[in-house]
């Protein structure tokens, strides 16, 4: 298919890349405290049946995509953060039977699963969900994970090159039959996949890539990068560079980020839920969580770990939309005002938060040009 083709079939038939200014998505509803290490008291519950439950009320708000997160192992602590989790591609498949018009996102760690394997099952569940399936590419970072499969912990920068190829292969499979492969990482002899996927060319591809390496993947390989937005001058700024990369290499990339919502009637109630769950927060997971990602303590002051470990539990280090109905519109508008085009977003209680959103969230979403 010709580029301008493409681009005008996914903008049809992908929810991910419709005319919306900011797309909406839910992060996270697959594993135990979501996206909060907190025991603020809550009615969410890792179930399926719990995730169903949140799935069919996004899809009816006409929310574009479910991300659930990829995890094999807790984080400990007195809440072992994450610890029950249902696997990702099994998860997408389940909510495709359950919803029909939203997105599902296999979250999939690419040391975890050969390429053939992992096009194989996102055929399949591309033609169960009728072309509402996507692949979120994660090079895998927490080594107690990468240790129970006994797969080496790559050097940061070669896990990029791994998943560059390990994607390649895939892409090759969704788009090509009999074909060898012999490369760095990976040998296919005479590669074979059938049903190949509905979407055209592919299934839509996000990954988060941070660092230097991670933007360059972003930039040549998928369709949306996420970004942690820390600031929204700094989020401007990656934006624009990311965007600047995938030029480079001919092609064109959307950006999306995530937030955590705590929106109540007023400021006071909103202020008063956030500091709530931080009060009741799992800081020896978030420290944990931290330590993982190469924060240590001898680089950065108590105060500054305290503000990082204070935004892991408060939402997985995502961007805080905590105020009124019209704040958090405000802060999302501002966000749009950056380049980013998408927000995957958590709260404490989904369910029951979600139903609010959509009530008193979503008409002033629409009214600011956000949403149509």
């Amino acid at each position: 298919m010709h580029p301008d083709d493409i681009k005008e079939y996914r903008r049809q038939h992908v929810p991910v890349f419709n005319t919306n200014t900011m797309k909406l998505g839910i992060f996270g509803q697959n594993c135990s405290y979501g996206c909060t290490i907190t025991h603020a008291e809550s009615t969410f519950e890792p179930t399926y049946e719990h995730s169903v439950l949140i799935a069919q009320q996004a899809d009816a708000l006409g929310f574009e995509l479910l991300v659930p997160v990829g995890r094999w192992k807790g984080f400990g602590g007195s809440t072992d953060f994450n610890g029950t989790c249902m696997e990702t591609y099994t998860w997408a498949t389940a909510m495709a039977t359950q919803t029909k018009n939203i997105m599902l996102f296999s979250t999939s760690h690419v040391p975890t699963i050969h390429p053939i394997m992992a096009a194989k099952q996102g055929a399949t569940i591309d033609h169960i969900s009728h072309g509402r399936w996507g692949l979120n590419i994660v090079c895998g970072w927490f080594s107690p994970e990468m240790e129970m499969f006994a797969a080496k912990q790559m050097e940061h920068d070669e896990r990029y090159r791994y998943a560059g190829e390990w994607l390649q292969v895939i892409k090759r499979l969704w788009t090509e039959q009999n074909f060898d492969h012999t490369g760095e990482f990976f040998q296919v002899k005479d590669g074979y996949l059938l049903p190949k996927p509905v979407q055209q060319p592919y299934p839509a591809l996000i990954n988060a890539g941070f660092s230097p390496a991670g933007q360059d993947f972003s930039a040549r390989e998928v369709d949306f990068n996420f970004i942690q937005v820390d600031t929204l001058e700094h989020g401007k700024e990656v934006v624009a560079d990311v965007k600047k990369q995938a030029n480079a290499y001919g092609r064109e990339i959307g950006m999306m980020s995530y937030g955590f919502v705590v929106c109540r009637d007023t400021e006071k109630e909103a202020k008063q839920a956030y500091d709530y769950v931080v009060e009741k927060g799992d800081w020896t997971a978030a420290r944990n969580i931290l330590n993982l990602l190469g924060v240590e303590s001898q680089s950065f002051s108590e105060a500054t770990l305290t503000q990082f470990a204070e935004r892991f539990i408060a939402g997985w280090g995502g961007y805080p939309l905590v105020g009124t109905p019209e704040q958090v519109v405000d802060a999302m508008v501002k966000i749009a005002h950056t380049g980013i085009e998408g927000l995957i977003v958590s709260w404490l209680d989904y369910n029951q938060e979600l139903k609010y959103f959509g009530e008193r969230v979503m008409p002033l979403l629409r009214q600011a040009g956000l949403r149509e």
